[in-house]
């Protein structure tokens, strides 16, 4: 039985060829401990710092920038957890958008438990942190730890971080963090220019650029004080104690740098197919989350009335083709999209919320073999809804 077609890219992408063929040595020969001071240690000392310069590259940062760690989860708890425990317990007030990743709610959830108050700050219909909530925590409460994603990994919808990091300096400052997992690969990332603007910290995710899973990076400020969640052997700076997972990290850097290297044309190639895809959901008639906000060439989150995104998805599985309804980390939360309803969205058309995101190897023939799967399956769940109906009036 043939595979379905993958639409589900911000989950996770497939490993490139040129990244598995780059971590195969540090998976067999080359297998020593970076620490280690004879050569089996220093050849995986020098593929670490050569990693490293990639990763930092690739996002216009310095290699003594770059944190690794093993996911993107651990790299936004390390900034909010790290952060909070550097200014000490009670230390004052942490702000977060209402559509951050459950790993940086949960996060700021447990730092209530020390005596931290939390700011959730709104978004509007389209998804975008508004000026006025940002305003109003800088009035009021004037936090310490801010975090505020570079873009959504269900909408898409890209937020204007530099603005927002920029106000809160000019406003009294702040550790200022945004998770930009999402974001590697498919618009640009400057870092250099964040942190000019204010921001102290980026999130970024190998997984998530066609590189392995279990390798990923905290961008930092140096002048940000940082508790380290692990200690042990003073690995990374002192800042995530443990043997590096050295192949993963050979696989990050070979990863971002062909990111880097192709962003341009991908990133024109995915709006293309994304157009395509939309102009096809629109006349089956879909309601497609932040369509008029800026978003990543690659997302298109939609629904449509009176139908169940879960059912919808299992169909379209079968059918062949292979979507999301929601963010994969937190779907086994049967509750409708947190970011869906922090914007405004009905929650029955919440509930039928869908998500396809492409990537290198989506194409024109899969968007065109789509979207009459999905119009059949409408039309059957219809169909089914209608025998129903007419059986309980029966």
């Amino acid at each position: 039985m043939p595979l379905p077609v993958y639409f589900d890219y911000n989950a996770t992408t497939p490993m490139d060829a040129r990244v598995r063929a780059a971590m195969s040595p540090y998976l067999e020969t080359r297998f020593g401990n970076a620490s280690s001071r004879h050569e089996y240690g220093r050849a995986a000392r020098r593929a670490m710092d050569l990693a490293r310069q990639q990763v930092a590259a690739a996002v216009g940062a310095h290699p003594t920038e770059i944190i690794f760690v093993s996911g993107g989860s651990e790299a936004n708890n390390l900034f909010l957890k790290g952060a909070a425990a550097a200014f000490g317990k009670g230390g004052g007030a942490v702000a977060f958008s209402a559509i951050e990743h459950p790993c940086v709610l949960n996060a700021a959830r447990q730092l209530a438990r020390q005596e931290w108050r939390l700011i959730e700050l709104p978004v509007d219909a389209t998804g975008r942190v508004t000026r006025a909530g940002i305003d109003d925590a800088l009035a009021r409460q004037k936090p310490g730890l801010w975090s505020v994603m570079l873009a959504n990994n269900e909408t898409g919808v890209v937020q204007d971080v530099a603005a927002f990091a920029h106000s809160v300096q000019e406003r009294g400052g702040g550790w200022f963090h945004s998770d930009a997992a999402q974001v590697l690969g498919k618009i640009p990332i400057d870092f250099r220019a964040l942190n000019q603007a204010g921001v102290h910290a980026l999130t970024l995710s190998a997984h998530k650029v066609y590189g392995p899973k279990g390798a990923a990076a905290l961008v930092v400020d140096k002048r940000l004080d940082l508790i380290p969640l692990i200690s042990g052997g003073g690995q990374e700076g002192g800042l995530r104690a443990g043997t590096e997972n050295v192949a993963a990290i050979v696989g990050f850097g070979v990863a971002a740098e062909l990111a880097a290297s192709r962003l341009k044309e991908l990133s024109a190639r995915l709006s293309r197919l994304r157009a395509r895809l939309e102009a096809g959901l629109l006349p089956l008639g879909a309601t497609i989350f932040g369509i008029d906000a800026p978003r990543l060439p690659n997302t298109s989150y939609f629904s449509f009335a009176g139908v169940e995104g879960e059912t919808l998805l299992a169909r379209l599985d079968r059918a062949g083709f292979a979507v999301a309804s929601g963010a994969a980390c937190s779907s086994a939360n049967p509750n409708p999209s947190h970011a869906l309803m922090a914007m405004g969205v009905p929650e029955a058309l919440a509930r039928g919320a869908l998500r396809v995101s492409l990537g290198a190897e989506s194409n024109e023939e899969q968007i065109d073999a789509f979207l009459p799967a999905l119009k059949a399956e409408l039309a059957g769940l219809k169909n089914l809804t209608a025998l129903q109906d007419e059986s309980r009036r029966a």
